[in-house]
């Protein structure tokens, strides 16, 4: 269990929260509102594309994910989402705050919404925002965690002008911006990947289901020191794996690591402290990866995505992460995918920026995250 630090210099949670009573009454566009049920995946599912394809969004979702966030135990529908209907029972809108069960350094509350295009300006998503805003703050209040707190809210830097102007009249301001990178793999003898060599005891093996608990601890380590990034628990590691390609992911082990070393050293988490002791593997690099095929006709191209990669901060500068990715790209292309893809934060602490360009990534697009921080 991770522990929850604390901040005593802050106000109590409730007190900087500012939750309000009663949530916005939602009156514009005379839609009929409700909490979302799991029943509810195929009309969310119709409304979330089509809003990604007015909005020219580079994605598309499946039922099989939206599934997947009703599945989730730590999601509350009930009370942290709302659904708009018109007259004829057709869905028009939909809102949903959600908040992660491992935050332990700063209590974070997303915010997920949209309006159907053909029902915009009538100030829907205006209302519907607010009371978006209003339960995050709720539910920041009601948490009981006494951490630094960030309501957030993702947008393209290519999306409507319009939800900007929205957020930022809110009060939210950029915090972080996201470049989406795509590198060429469809000619690998004329732009070669390089080779890499592991030093010592560290071996790069495939992605097994063996080793996913250890990558699980490997990623929670190597993102430690990332900003916005928090401990993911075990069950919120096994959620939203719809897209999940166990058969390009890879990790690299240290087959002979020096625990006494490992033990003493301050970087070392107590999970994986627990870990080294009971003499489970050691994941200190890894690279798991994607494939979003319902993605590929509004991308032009076939792609894999690296969803996560990262090294374990005390192994650091021994190319364990490069080396999974590289092993990432090549299956990807053994499969006939003509682009690897993935996303990075531009002020990422670990220089990947500068990395990725390296191999040949280059930017396709940018998001940003928007926030009030509390």
């Amino acid at each position: 269990m991770a522990t929850v630090e604390t901040s005593p210099d802050l106000a109590p949670i409730a007190e900087r929260a500012d939750a309000p009573a009663t949530l916005p009454t939602l009156t514009a566009g005379g839609l009929t509102w409700r909490a979302a049920t799991a029943d509810d995946a195929p009309a969310l599912l119709e409304l979330r594309n089509t809003i990604a394809a007015a909005d020219a969004e580079p994605y598309r979702e499946t039922l099989e994910e939206i599934t997947d966030l009703f599945d989730a135990p730590w999601r509350r529908f009930d009370v942290d989402s709302v659904l708009g209907f018109d007259a004829d029972g057709a869905l028009r809108a939909y809102g949903h705050v959600e908040t992660m069960p491992g935050d332990t350094r700063t209590l974070r509350a997303f915010l997920f919404g949209g309006v159907h295009p053909s029902r915009r300006g009538e100030g829907i998503g205006r209302e519907l925002f607010a009371w978006q805003v209003a339960r995050a703050r709720q539910v920041l209040a009601a948490s009981g965690k006494e951490l630094p707190a960030r309501i957030g809210v993702f947008a393209e830097d290519d999306g409507p002008a319009s939800k900007l102007r929205l957020y930022e009249r809110a009060g939210f301001e950029p915090r972080r911006f996201y470049s989406d990178l795509r590198r060429d793999l469809r000619d690998l003898e004329a732009a070669p990947l390089p080779d890499v060599v592991l030093d010592g005891s560290l071996r790069l093996v495939p992605f097994s289901t063996a080793l996913d608990e250890a990558t699980r601890l490997a990623h929670n380590d190597a993102f430690r020191d990332h900003w916005g990034s928090e401990p993911n628990t075990r069950e919120q590691w096994q959620r939203g794996r719809t897209g999940f390609a166990p058969q390009w992911s890879h990790v690299v082990v240290d087959d002979a690591p020096d625990v006494e070393a490992l033990l003493a050293d301050s970087r070392t988490d107590d999970e994986t402290a627990a870990a080294l002791r009971a003499g489970e593997p050691l994941v200190v690099g890894y690279a798991v990866n994607l494939r979003f095929e319902e993605d590929f006709a509004v991308r032009g191209y076939t792609f894999g995505y690296t969803g996560v990669l990262g090294t374990r901060r005390a192994y650091r500068g021994r190319k364990a992460g490069l080396a999974a990715l590289l092993a990432s790209m090549r299956s990807f292309a053994a499969d006939g995918m003509e682009y690897a893809c993935l996303d990075v934060d531009t002020a990422n602490p670990s220089g990947a920026d500068g990395l990725y360009a390296s191999l040949g990534y280059t930017k396709t697009h940018g998001s940003r995250l928007l926030s009030i921080e509390l």
